[in-house]
């Protein structure tokens, strides 16, 4: 009899599990709450079902009997996928966990109550309390919502100017109205850490650790790239590696990717900034199969199963990058152009707007317009079009009033 898996979101960068699943020989069941995602038409079956609404995606898993849940390269819907397998006994990693490791402020008690070191965070469910509260703060600080992703809501303060207004943003983006405050870590190295680990019987099988780029002329939180490999002393690496580890093992995450952000400070202290149980997003799983020559698509699927997971990474060769294209202006798209230079390292273009689509200032990630996926010969050349990109990538838009 063929499996069912049940497949929670179907954006354009989710159709990749979908279609992944249906190659591994799965029945796809796709739950999403817009009614013009892409997957549906990739999936064999579709719901129009919220995938936060944990009793409404458990009723489609009871009534179509699925014997796997996943929720790809989804924040919101993770929980939703470790309830569902934990009500049904599917694999799946605990509930308890997924729900820590979603909302800060419960992550940030997780790693005071565990040793882990942990910016001191408040969080709150009004303004006004917020505010109440603000003789207490220190500056610098980051204000945010305890449940978004791609830096969508948050705000670096380094005075309480602006702090009404951070917190009114903050909360703009919480789907459960609550929002934390807590301490800036500033980081030694040129960059913070991120990527995706992938878990497999409770071990950290493949380390996608790289550098976060940024781009501080639109929101220097939002993430405009990724590169690899990661410009970090052996020691600090060393480090990281040990803090993932050891969250894993607590957590007990026994199997799929985890999402991560990690700074070191200037003392080599570890601090992790946020830990997803999911694969990543801009297209992060790509990028690794392309440094280390696996499909994470396939290895998701195949732990949601609850099949052994059998991809094996080869060490890497080569200096890989992507830059997710954005506008520093709202208008409407036109088209993009990149050059010469920064031409000849480009071998895959994903871009997802076209000529006459409305495009945002790029304030989160989700105004993201495309990516581009990049190979260079060297570090130095890689970091040189990285840090250039401004000049490199051309954006033609018609500008609005």
């Amino acid at each position: 009899m063929t499996k069912k898996l049940l497949l929670l979101g179907g954006s354009a960068q989710q159709v990749v599990a979908i279609k992944t699943a249906k190659r591994l020989g799965c029945e796809t069941i796709l739950c999403d709450f817009l009614p013009d995602n892409p997957g549906q038409y990739a999936a064999d079956k579709f719901y129009l079902v919220s995938t936060t609404d944990k009793e409404a995606v458990l009723d489609v898993a009871r009534k179509e009997q699925v014997d796997g849940v996943l929720a790809y390269a989804s924040d919101p819907a993770a929980p939703t996928a470790a309830y569902v397998a934990e009500k049904l006994g599917l694999p799946g990693n605990p509930y308890k966990s997924v729900e820590i490791l979603c909302n800060k402020d419960k992550f940030r008690r997780f790693l005071a109550q565990n040793d882990f070191a942990a910016p001191t965070a408040h969080s709150y469910v009004t303004r006004e309390e917020a505010l109440t509260d603000r003789a207490r703060l220190n500056y610098p600080l980051i204000i945010k919502p305890v449940d978004s992703s791609g830096s969508k809501g948050a705000t670096v303060l380094r005075t309480e100017e602006g702090l009404a207004e951070a917190i009114e943003f903050a909360f703009s983006f919480s789907r459960c109205h609550r929002i934390v405050i807590e301490d800036f870590i500033e980081k030694k190295h040129p960059y913070l850490i991120g990527g995706d680990v992938f878990i497999s019987n409770g071990k950290v099988v493949l380390w996608g650790l790289m550098n976060c780029h940024r781009d501080s002329r639109v929101n220097p939180l939002v993430p405009v790239g990724k590169s690899y490999p990661l410009q970090l002393e052996a020691p600090d690496t060393a480090n990281v590696k040990a803090t993932v580890e050891r969250l894993v093992n607590l957590l007990k995450i026994a199997n799929g990717s985890m999402n991560v952000e990690l700074v070191v400070d200037k003392s080599g202290r570890v601090w992790p900034i946020d830990i997803g149980p999911r694969a990543g997003g801009n297209m992060i799983p790509d990028l690794l199969g392309d440094i280390f020559g696996v499909d994470v698509a396939q290895m998701s699927v195949e732990a949601a199963m609850g099949r052994e997971v059998r991809e094996c990474p080869h060490e890497p060769k080569g200096c890989y990058a992507t830059c997710n294209l954005h506008s520093a202006k709202n208008g409407i798209y036109k088209g993009v152009s990149f050059a010469p230079e920064l031409e000849q390292y480009i071998y895959r273009k994903c871009i997802y707007k076209k000529e006459g689509d409305k495009i945002e200032f790029f304030d989160n990630a989700a105004k993201c317009l495309g990516i581009i996926f990049m190979k260079f010969p060297d570090e130095k050349q890689m970091f040189d079009m990285m840090n250039r990109m401004e000049e490199l990538v051309y954006i033609d838009l018609l500008e609005k009033d």
